[in-house]
């Protein structure tokens, strides 16, 4: 298969290459940092012996995504699958102390660059009659939670989508799939708080999260599915997650 996934510098992202290439599969990979694309890029095809090509541009940027896809086109042509990956939180307030340049940042991010992404890839696998988009969501996109405003409407919307592009793209023999993670251990938490490593190192205080290899797992479970089988969503969590507000701690447990 050729995979393209974006936001593949750091975190999920990261993982999902990792996941792909071990399993043989090659790999378009996206992000803003030139430097760990690289990296990213010869260290697995060292490992692996795949093809790892990389484009360095920010999703949010429309003629940038429209110059980078086709590229990817002039390439390969369609991709067999779309990995929407990138995406990030910022600040954690209430509606009316929100910093109107982060909620554009996220909203840039989180939904117009998932749209700009699969706005030229789709077209691409409607003239071939197949492929599978997977749309990186969260918990967040299920359960409103206090501070959280804007991040959760972001997606929402990326569960409304996904369910819409399905609707759209059937027809086609084309998959969508949204995973929604929990609590994932990854550079998430440092960059909602702007790079505080104190906020950052409390977030998963006495209890394991997620790791990103285990959400790369699921989409590549979903990924290498029958072609006549489509997984339309999962919320996943780890075991001491029940959604998107509610958690336990290892005191608590010890307590019970």
């Amino acid at each position: 298969m050729k995979v393209v996934i974006t936001g593949a510098t750091a975190g999920i992202g990261r993982a999902l290459a990792e996941e792909f290439a071990r399993n043989g599969h090659d790999l378009w990979i996206t992000g803003r940092r030139t430097d760990r694309l690289t990296e990213i890029s010869t260290q697995l095809q060292n490992e692996y012996k795949v093809t790892v090509n990389y484009t360095c541009f920010d999703v949010r940027e429309r003629a940038a995504v429209e110059n980078a896809v086709a590229t990817i086109a002039a390439a390969w042509g369609a991709p067999d699958i779309l990995i929407n990956n990138a995406g990030l939180a910022l600040g954690l307030s209430g509606i009316e102390n929100g910093d109107v340049d982060q909620w554009e940042t996220m909203i840039d991010t989180n939904l117009k660059g998932l749209l700009y992404m699969t706005r030229h890839i789709a077209p691409l696998m409607v003239k071939e009659k197949k492929g599978h988009i997977i749309n990186i969501g969260s918990t967040a996109g299920k359960t409103v939670y206090p501070n959280g405003n804007v991040y959760c409407a972001t997606k929402h919307a990326v569960v409304a989508l996904s369910e819409g592009m399905r609707i759209d793209l059937m027809n086609y023999n084309i998959k969508v799939t949204a995973i929604n993670p929990g609590m994932v251990d990854t550079e998430f938490s440092w960059v909602r708080f702007s790079g505080d490593e104190d906020k950052a190192s409390k977030t998963y205080d006495g209890f394991e999260p997620l790791h990103a290899a285990d959400v790369a797992r699921t989409a590549y479970y979903c990924a290498t599915l029958p072609e006549h089988v489509c997984l339309n969503e999962i919320t996943m969590t780890c075991t001491r997650q029940a959604n998107g507000i509610f958690k336990t701690t290892d005191a608590a447990v010890q307590q019970s």
